[in-house]
């Protein structure tokens, strides 16, 4: 396969896969519809740098580590599917009542940065499939380090241009989502399907 060919492949492939509907596109759709663009842009620098930390463990073994270790999968499977049930917990059980539309000089209320970040670098998932997938893609003779790190640049370019889409749509309907039901279910909502994908990882298998 040639560089251009492995390029243009993995585009199209990573393409797919961000425009499947999964976790990153319900974080990215509540913070942008509940506390404004400036968190949910922030969720999507979060979800970005979730996949470098998968790039790099991929790239320098750890990746190929997980792949082949039940134990290890394991615990990181479970510590992924804990958090997100925390996640889902704490919003079926403590909905927001209102929309806050926070300051600049504001501390922010949740730190979405590192919510995007924990959802990704917990979520075993990624690892293997970067360990699987992205070999794909490297051209014969060329070094699987450089190469993993610019696939992995690439499928997160998309995943930010993605994001910024999801964020700009949701742009219009701000007035109706910062009435107190539309935000209680949009938060209840949200818990409901990250307990689902907590269930789902907990009883994954390789």
């Amino acid at each position: 396969m040639s560089v251009i060919d492995a390029l243009l492949t993995f585009s199209f492939a990573a393409v797919l896969l961000t425009l499947t509907p999964g976790l990153d596109t319900a974080l990215i759709l509540r913070t942008a519809t509940v506390e404004g663009r400036k968190q949910a842009i922030r969720a999507a620098l979060g979800i970005s740098v979730g996949c470098l930390i998968w790039g790099v463990a991929v790239a320098f073994g750890l990746g190929a580590l997980v792949a082949v270790s039940e134990l290890a999968y394991d615990i990181l499977k479970y510590c992924g599917a804990a958090y997100l049930s925390w996640l889902g917990i704490n919003m079926l059980v403590h909905p927001r009542k209102k929309f806050a539309v926070a300051d600049s000089s504001e501390k922010p209320a949740s730190n979405w940065f590192l919510k995007g970040v924990l959802g990704n670098a917990l979520n075993p998932k990624v690892g293997i499939f970067y360990v699987s997938f992205l070999p794909q893609f490297i051209p014969q003779g060329h070094s699987p380090l450089i190469w993993t790190f610019w696939l992995v640049s690439i499928h997160m370019t998309i995943g930010l241009i993605w994001s910024m889409m999801l964020i700009g749509a949701t742009r219009p309907l701000t007035s109706l989502l910062r009435k107190e039901k539309v935000i209680r279910w949009m938060d209840r909502t949200t818990g409901i399907i990250f307990l689902l994908f907590a269930a789902r990882l907990a009883f994954s298998k390789r």
